[in-house]
C-alpha cells in the first residue's frame, strides 16, 4: 500500500512538474495580451469615453476575423504534439508547412474581406451612432494585420507543441513591448491620434509573425510538402473550436447590443464593460494559459501512448490553474475600487466597472475549471463537447436571460453581470461531467 501511494505521489509531481514547465510560460504569454489590453484600453479611455466604448465594440469585430486562425491552431495543436510525440519528422513537417501555407492564404482573403466590408458592417450594425465613425476607422486598420495575426496565432501553436514554449514566450515578449510602446508613441505624440492603438497592433503582429516563422524553419527540414488530407485533419479537428469562438464572438456582440438597449447611460455602461473585461483578463487569460497547455499536455501523452496518465495530468493541470484563478480572483476584488479609476476619468464609468467587477468575479473560478478541462478534451481531439457546453451555457442561458432582464423588464445592467454568472456555474457543471466519463479517451 505504502508502495503504490508513493507511485501516486510522484506520479502527481510529474503531473505537476509537466504541467508547470508548460503553463508558466504560457501564463506569461497570456500576461503579455493582458498588458496590451490594458494599455489599449487605458489609452483609448484617456481620449475620451466615446473611443474607449468603441475600442471595446470594435475589437470584439476583429476577434471575429481571428476565429478561424485560433481554430486552425486547436487542429493544429492536437495533430502536431501527437505527431512530435511519436517521433514522424517527415509527416510533422509536412504538418507544419501546409498549417503555415493554409494559415496565410486564410488570412490573406479575410484581411482582404475586413478591409472592404468594414464600412458596411458598421453601417448596417444598431450602435450609438456618434462611435460608427471611430469604429470604421479601427476596423480598417485592424483588418490589415489579420493575416500576420493569423500567422503568429499558428506558429504559436506550432511551437508550443513541439515543446518549444520558450521561443513562443520569447516572440510574444517582442510583441508585447512594440505594441505598448507605438501605443503610447503614436497616439500621444504624432497626428495619427487614436489611430495608433490599431497600428501599434498591425506593426507587432507582423513583427512577430516573422520571428515565429524563423522559429518553424526547423521542423521543415525535411521537407516542405503541402497536404490536403493534413488539412482536412486538422479542420476536421479545429472546426467545432472554430465554431465555439464564433458563437462566443457573437454572443459579446450580442451583448454589447443588448446593453445599447439601456434607456440611461448606455454609452457609460459600454465602456465599463469594456474596461471591466479588460481588468478581468487577468483572471481568464490565465485559465487560457492552462487550457493552451493542457491542450499540448494530454495530446503529447496520448500521442506516447498513455491514455490513463493523459487523463491524470489534465485534472492536475485544472487543479493547478483553477488555484491561481482563485487566488487572483480575491485580489481583483480587493483591488477593484483602486484599478477602476486608472482606466477612465468619468465617474459614471468607473463606478459601473466596479459593480461589474464585483459581481462577475463569483464565478471565476468556475470558469477557469470547464475552460481548463476543456482544453485536456482539445488536445484529445474532442472539440465537440466544448462547442456544446457553450451553446448551452451562452445561446440557452445567457443571452436570453440578459434580453428579457433589459430588453422586456427594464432592468439594470447588473442583471447581466448576475446572468453572466449562472451560465458559469452551468458551463461548469457540464464540463466537469463530460470529463469525468473519460469518453473522450477511446
Amino acid at each position: 500500500m505504502n508502495i503504490l501511494t508513493t507511485l501516486q505521489r510522484q506520479d502527481i509531481r510529474s503531473f505537476i512538474s509537466q504541467s508547470w514547465a508548460t503553463s508558466w510560460p504560457m501564463t506569461l504569454i497570456m500576461f503579455f495580451e493582458f498588458l496590451i489590453g490594458m494599455a489599449d484600453i487605458y489609452i483609448a479611455g484617456r481620449v475620451g469615453k466615446e473611443i474607449q466604448a468603441t475600442y471595446g465594440f470594435v475589437v470584439q469585430f476583429y476577434f471575429i476575423f481571428i476565429i478561424i486562425a485560433n481554430a486552425l491552431s486547436i487542429g493544429a495543436v492536437s495533430v502536431v504534439s501527437r505527431l512530435f510525440a511519436a517521433g514522424d519528422k517527415s509527416v510533422l513537417a509536412k504538418t507544419v508547412w501546409s498549417v503555415i501555407v493554409t494559415t496565410a492564404m486564410v488570412g490573406a482573403v479575410l484581411s482582404a474581406a475586413g478591409i472592404f466590408a468594414t464600412h458596411w458592417f458598421m453601417e448596417f450594425i444598431n450602435i450609438p451612432v456618434e462611435l460608427k465613425p471611430y469604429g470604421t476607422q479601427l476596423g480598417k486598420i485592424y483588418a490589415c494585420g489579420l493575416v500576420f495575426h493569423y500567422l503568429l496565432v499558428s506558429t504559436n501553436g506550432i511551437l508550443r507543441s513541439c515543446k518549444m514554449i520558450r521561443s513562443s514566450l520569447l516572440t510574444m515578449a517582442i510583441v508585447c513591448l512594440m505594441n505598448i510602446g507605438l501605443n503610447f508613441f503614436i497616439v500621444f505624440h504624432t497626428r495619427l491620434g487614436f489611430w495608433g492603438i490599431a497600428l501599434s497592433t498591425v506593426i507587432s503582429v507582423f513583427a512577430g509573425s516573422i520571428v515565429n516563422l524563423w522559429h518553424c524553419r526547423a521542423f521543415m527540414r525535411k521537407g516542405r510538402v503541402f497536404s490536403f488530407r493534413v488539412v482536412r485533419d486538422v479542420i476536421s479537428i479545429g472546426w467545432p473550436a472554430g465554431a465555439t469562438q464564433a458563437l462566443w464572438q457573437v454572443h459579446s456582440m450580442v451583448m454589447f447590443l443588448i446593453l445599447s438597449s439601456l434607456p440611461e447611460k448606455s454609452i457609460e455602461i459600454l465602456a465599463a464593460l469594456a474596461a471591466g473585461i479588460r481588468i478581468e483578463s487577468a483572471i481568464f487569460l490565465p485559465a487560457i494559459a492552462f487550457n493552451m497547455a493542457n491542450a499540448v499536455i494530454v495530446g503529447n501523452l496520448i500521442g506516447e501512448g498513455k491514455k490513463k496518465d493523459a487523463y491524470r495530468g489534465g485534472l492536475v493541470t485544472m487543479f493547478m490553474g483553477t488555484g491561481i484563478v482563485l487566488l487572483l480572483t480575491v485580489i481583483v476584488i480587493a483591488g477593484a475600487s483602486f484599478i477602476a479609476p486608472l482606466l477612465s476619468n468619468n465617474e459614471t464609468v468607473v463606478a459601473e466597472t466596479i459593480r461589474y467587477l464585483y459581481i462577475s468575479m463569483l464565478s471565476e473560478p468556475f470558469m477557469a475549471l470547464w475552460v481548463i478541462l476543456g482544453g485536456g478534451l482539445s488536445g484529445a481531439g474532442d472539440t465537440r463537447s466544448f462547442m456544446y457546453n457553450v451553446v448551452v451555457g451562452i445561446w440557452l442561458v445567457r443571452v436570453p436571460l440578459s434580453y428579457i432582464c433589459v430588453v422586456l423588464l427594464g432592468l439594470s445592467a447588473a442583471s447581466v453581470w448576475w446572468t453572466m454568472n449562472l451560465s458559469q456555474f452551468i458551463m461548469a457543471a457540464f464540463m466537469t461531467r463530460r470529463y469525468l466519463q473519460k469518453k473522450w479517451l477511446v
